[in-house]
């Protein structure tokens, strides 16, 4: 079959949803970025238990939507796919700028970047290529993407950034050699800097986990 694929550039809206007010009290601005099959909406529920007049909450969607289940009813979607990934990807950070753009909070505000899942790969991806300066970086459940590199996050050092990793101990998408290897590359690329986390329990998040993080 002879056929040529091209590109063509146009722009796009998607919507992003947030949790709580922001204000002169704020102490906490967190962008959390779920995984494969949620809509950010529901995403929200797992920090509605963080105090809310310290707390702001903002869920970016991810752009690519699809029925789940072939029943075509309930509603998820995708950050990114093993198809034309690297354009994807390109994609998906602008959307993240215009999100944090839009937002403008005050640098006084204790930054957090959350990825869950599928999010770990696109929070790593924002924060190295677009030198994110947040003060904690929380990596719950996912894998970090093999073309990151340690000097990809060198300038955490300097601004002196929180890491942490969260994985269950019977997280069924991880087996135990790939915990493992996982747990290298965080040591490797952090300069044994993360503070790895292992938790009972498997591919879920647990509320009580996330209250942690800024206890």
């Amino acid at each position: 079959m002879d056929y040529s694929e091209n590109t063509v550039s146009y722009t796009s809206t998607n919507s992003y949803v947030t949790l709580n007010k922001l204000t002169d009290q704020t102490k906490n601005v967190w962008i959390v970025l779920h995984g494969i099959g949620y809509l950010s909406r529901y995403f929200l529920k797992y920090f509605n238990n963080l105090p809310p007049e310290d707390n702001y909450i903002i869920a970016p969607q991810a752009p690519s939507k699809y029925y789940l289940n072939n029943k075509f009813r309930h509603v998820g979607a995708s950050w990114l796919t093993k198809e034309a990934t690297q354009q994807e990807t390109q994609n998906v950070l602008a959307y993240l700028d215009g999100v944090l753009a839009a937002e403008n909070f005050s640098e006084d505000c204790n930054f957090i970047v959350f990825g869950y899942s599928q999010g770990v790969s696109i929070a790593t991806r924002w924060i190295a290529k677009r030198k994110i300066k947040c003060n904690h970086l929380v990596l719950y459940a996912g894998s970090i993407p093999n073309e990151l590199t340690a000097l990809d996050f060198d300038f955490l050092k300097e601004n002196q950034t929180k890491i942490t990793t969260l994985v269950g101990d019977t997280d069924e998408y991880l087996t135990k050699d790939r915990r493992t290897s996982e747990s290298k590359k965080i040591i490797d690329l952090f300069d044994e800097k993360a503070e790895q986390i292992f938790f009972e329990g498997g591919h879920e998040i647990k509320k009580e986990l996330i209250l942690n993080l800024i206890s």
